[in-house]
């Protein structure tokens, strides 16, 4: 059930009054308890890659473990992957739309808008029938910010509209993070560039939340559920230390595409990580 919250209100955020240009009004759908929440946002690239969508991820479930609400934009990408996260650790998630209440963009993330507003809160300031437009999105990142503690830019480009949140969250005097990446990537320029002018570097998963002076750097991570064929690919390698795909299909029978599909859901669990071809267990515990 949509509900509207004025300025004057008690229920309106005590933090978006400390930034330029309070909405007036504010649209929300779900739990409105987690306004009065602390909240740590994470934003980057609609177009990402697999170790940006990783690092979202993990950042979504660690704000889980700690009991701290996930903030972000509902677009592909990064924001979607940190919302699954929290979402898939139990945790508490708030996704600010640039559109009405009624809209779901982009239309694939029909699901993930369903399942935030029945355990989470969805929030705008646009009107219902109020659809995407250029412009809302950039408007749409300074609540982001606003709402949020700590910023954390995952990936982005350039252009990447993740750089406006951080401007915002610089200007806001909210703590920013940058993820590193490679000089040879594209979806990297922003961030790496962020970290050059200033923003603080996230080295560990954790770095964000010690900086909330939330979780200890040794909080086991969440036990994940393994079907029966992700639990025989997962033994061959922790006995094997690394493997490559072929090697898997020998050793297990199974055909290249159920390998690589295995492989693809076991990332988005956080249980594996592949580099140059090869496939490892993530220890990391991050």
């Amino acid at each position: 059930m949509i509900k509207t919250i004025h300025i004057y209100d008690k229920k309106y955020p005590v933090l978006f009054k400390e930034i330029d240009d309070p909405p007036k009004r504010l649209y929300c759908d779900g739990d409105l308890m987690l306004l009065d929440s602390r909240c740590i946002a994470v934003v980057g690239s609609r177009k990402c890659t697999p170790y940006g969508a990783n690092v979202a991820r993990k950042l979504g479930r660690r704000a889980a473990e700690c009991g701290v609400t996930l903030v972000s934009g509902m677009a592909g990408g990064i924001d979607s992957a940190a919302l699954w996260g929290a979402i898939d650790a139990g945790g508490s998630v708030i996704a600010v739309l640039g559109t009405g209440l009624d809209i779901c963009y982009p239309r694939d993330n029909q699901r993930l808008m369903e399942q935030i507003r029945r355990s989470g809160l969805l929030l705008t300031e646009f009107e219902e029938g109020d659809g995407p437009k250029r412009w809302h999105f950039p408007v749409r990142n300074r609540l982001i910010s606003g709402l949020s503690e700590v910023v954390v830019v995952v990936e982005a480009a350039f252009s990447s509209g993740a750089l406006k949140t951080a401007e915002y969250a610089v200007d806001q005097n909210r703590i920013l993070f940058a993820v590193p990446g490679s000089v040879f990537s594209a979806e990297s320029m922003g961030t790496n560039k962020l970290i050059q002018d200033g923003a603080q570097i996230m080295t560990v998963i954790n770095d964000p939340f010690d900086s909330m002076n939330l979780c200890g750097s040794g909080l086991p991570p969440v036990t994940v559920s393994l079907g029966k064929d992700e639990k025989a690919v997962y033994d061959l390698i922790n006995q094997a230390g690394e493997l490559m795909p072929e090697q898997l299909c020998r050793m297990t029978g199974m055909s290249p595409s159920r390998i690589s599909a295995l492989i693809s859901l076991m990332e988005m669990k956080g249980v594996l990580v592949t580099y140059m071809g090869r496939i490892f267990i993530d220890k990391s515990g991050i």
